[in-house]
Order: structure tokens, then C-alpha cells, then sequence
């Protein structure tokens, strides 16, 4: 029953302490959603841009409530990236305690690396995919059989839109960090990794093919990064096993030069 007794205590701390760490979390999102609400218009009139320098100066919603409810998810997509930092160091701070020196260490640079490649992918679709897609896809006005055909995009569809290229490159250009991860993990090996170069290119084009549109353009802007991140990764994981295997040769040497000495 004392077993018992002393493996509760540590269990409830946990529990209180995942707790309050999850309060935090939802206190920025409150907070950070509130603000971003209040600037919900200039966000979507940011996330329009490349709608209005294709040439499409309008905008249309077909239901009542679209408008207020696009304003919403603006406001929510907003608070998400607004929050991730505070939500992230929420996440460190709970689970730090229970690793070791070398695993802190180990782990730190791939958190840190999220939000910069993140972003880089997100802003690669705002300034350079969305603009070529809407080229693209705007291309089709005109008159067809006596019929003039003219875009008018709504604006939770467009919204949409708008989100699939953001988050679907910002999550993509995460590569590294998901194969580094995997490897720290042992689930997998470079050399399984290098073996697998050629199904991880028709896999850059199958997800490119997916989250862009069907030309041609939007979905080599994916996938050759795509490409190039899988190849950063091999680089990356190669800097790190030579270090572990110097930290583990010294750690050797150390090893064996105490031994020395007692005897």
C-alpha cells in the first residue's frame, strides 16, 4: 500500500502540472485570439494581396453569416501562430524536467528550428506559390460559346485556398526536423534514409500534387524544396552522428584512463 502511496504523489504533481501548463496555453490562445479578432479585417486584407494583384478586385460570400464566420477562422488562424511560442515553451517547460543534459540538448535546436522553418515555408507560398497559383487559375475568364465567363471567388473558399498553401508548405518544410527526430529516435538510419532517396521524390511530387493546384509550376515550387529539405536532413543527420560517435570515442577514452589510473 506505501508503494502505492509514494508512486501517487508524483503521478498527481504531474498531473497538477500538465494542468497549469495547459491553463497557460489556453489563456494565450484567449488572449491572443481576442486581439487578433480585433484585427481580423487588416489580417485578411494581408491574406488578399496576391488575390488583388492577379487582378481580381472582388469578392463575394453567398451566405448571411460567411463573412462574420471567415473573419473567425482569420482571427483563430492568427492566435495559432500568435500563440505558438508561449504554447511551445509551455510544452518545454513540462517536459524538460524529465530529461537528461544530453537529451535537453539534443532537443532544444529542433524546437527552436519549427517556428524559422515554418515561416519559411508559409511565406514561400504567400510570395511565391499563391501569387503563380491565382495566375494560374484566373487564366480562364473570358467568353466561352457566346458566354462570358468571369472568376468570383467567395471569400470563406478563398480563404481556404489561402490556407491549404500556408500551412500545407509550412507543415512540408518540416521535413528535417520529422527525419532528424526519427533518426534521434532510432526508428530509422541514414542509410535507410539514403536507400530511400527515390520513394521520398515521387513522395515530394504526390504531396505537391495534393496541396497545389493542378499546373504544373505550383507543384515544382513544392516539391523541388521538398527535394532539397530531404537532402538538408541527410546532411544534418550525418553532423550528427559524426558528433555522437566523437562524444562516445571520448567518452571511451575517459573510461578506460580512469580504469588505468585505479589499477
Amino acid at each position: 500500500m506505501s508503494e502505492i502511496d509514494e508512486s501517487r504523489a508524483p503521478l498527481l504533481d504531474h498531473l497538477i502540472e500538465l494542468r497549469r501548463r495547459l491553463l497557460y496555453c489556453i489563456a494565450a490562445l484567449v488572449v491572443t485570439f481576442a486581439v487578433a479578432m480585433y484585427f481580423a479585417e487588416d489580417i485578411f486584407g494581408f491574406l488578399v494581396h496576391p488575390l488583388l494583384a492577379a487582378g481580381q478586385d472582388t469578392v463575394i460570400y453567398t451566405e448571411v453569416f460567411e463573412a462574420f464566420f471567415v473573419q473567425v477562422k482569420v482571427a483563430f488562424f492568427a492566435a495559432m501562430m500568435l500563440s505558438f511560442p508561449v504554447i511551445a515553451n509551455q510544452l518545454w517547460q513540462f517536459v524538460a524536467p524529465g530529461l537528461y543534459k544530453k537529451e535537453k540538448n539534443a532537443l532544444l535546436p529542433f524546437i527552436l528550428a519549427t517556428p524559422v522553418l515554418f515561416l519559411t515555408g508559409a511565406a514561400m507560398a504567400y510570395y511565391v506559390a499563391i501569387p503563380m497559383a491565382l495566375h494560374f487559375l484566373l487564366g480562364f475568364d473570358g467568353v466561352v460559346g457566346g458566354v462570358k465567363r468571369e472568376a468570383l471567388p467567395a471569400i470563406g473558399n478563398y480563404l481556404s485556398f489561402t490556407m491549404q498553401f500556408l500551412f500545407g508548405f509550412g507543415i512540408a518544410f518540416l521535413l528535417p526536423v520529422l527525419l532528424m527526430l526519427l533518426e534521434r529516435a532510432g526508428i530509422v538510419t541514414r542509410k535507410q534514409l539514403v536507400g530511400a532517396r527515390r520513394y521520398a521524390i515521387v513522395a515530394a511530387f504526390a504531396i505537391a500534387a495534393v496541396l497545389t493546384p493542378p499546373d504544373i509550376g505550383s507543384q515544382l515550387l513544392l516539391a523541388i524544396p521538398l527535394t532539397i529539405l530531404y537532402e538538408f536532413a541527410l546532411i544534418g543527420i550525418w553532423f550528427t552522428e559524426r558528433s555522437r560517435a566523437k562524444a562516445k570515442a571520448q567518452d571511451e577514452t575517459s573510461d578506460s584512463t580512469d580504469i588505468a589510473e585505479t589499477h
